[in-house]
């Protein structure tokens, strides 16, 4: 048992540079938004310029180690059984402990691929925030049906209605939208939709804001 688990900890090294030491970059260019008015479309544009981690990546570096932290347990657990052999309860022991060890290693990747998974709000982008930014482009006068969630944990994709002055470039407040987005959030993915504004939004329910 000493032997075939002291194997397997320089085993699990290795395997645990070499997941460390690996990179992944991807390259990917997308257009997404469109611009609607009286029911004339013109689409828009997105740009992304890759994403900066792979979770398959992580998850199997992260199993390594948990591969290397329950050999390290049995190691120990051996020694100390092959001089005490009177303390053959040290099997248990070590196994229950590092495997908590293991759980601990596993919760972080767990949570994020969760999070993923229930398309949560991206944790570093504020709903706020980017309401503000759009608000902020001339002749916008109304932000609704705000949508923003994660597609991965590098990538975030964004669904709005923008309503604008009667007065207003339709095309111009579109290719602003989404220069700001990528420009400022780094949204993979963006659907833009330019309307023209009504007083009835500001009454309209489904318009609002979600709560919390």
């Amino acid at each position: 048992m000493l032997i075939t688990h002291g194997c397997a900890v320089g085993v699990n090294i290795c395997m645990a540079y070499i997941l460390h030491q690996s990179t992944t970059f991807h390259g990917h260019t997308h257009g997404s938004g469109y611009e609607k008015i009286e029911d004339s479309p013109s689409s828009g544009f997105a740009l992304h310029l890759g994403s900066r981690g792979n979770t398959s990546v992580r998850a199997a570096f992260i199993h390594v180690i948990g591969d290397l932290l329950q050999s390290i347990g049995v190691m120990v657990a051996a020694i100390v059984i092959y001089f005490k052999p009177q303390y053959k309860i040290a099997d248990p022991i070590c196994t229950f402990l590092f495997s908590i060890f293991v759980l601990a290693t596993t919760s972080t990747i767990l949570r994020d691929v969760f999070w993923v998974l229930m398309e949560g709000t991206p944790r570093s982008i504020a709903y706020s925030s980017v309401k503000e930014v759009l608000l902020s482009i001339k002749g916008v006068r109304s932000v609704h049906s705000l949508r923003i969630w994660a597609l991965t944990l590098s990538q975030n994709a964004v669904t709005v209605h923008l309503a604008v002055d009667e007065n207003s470039e339709s095309n111009v407040v579109l290719r602003e939208a989404t220069d700001l987005l990528q420009s400022k959030f780094d949204f993979f993915h963006m659907t833009v939709q330019v309307e023209k504004y009504l007083e009835e939004m500001e009454e309209c329910q489904q318009c609002r804001d979600p709560m919390g």
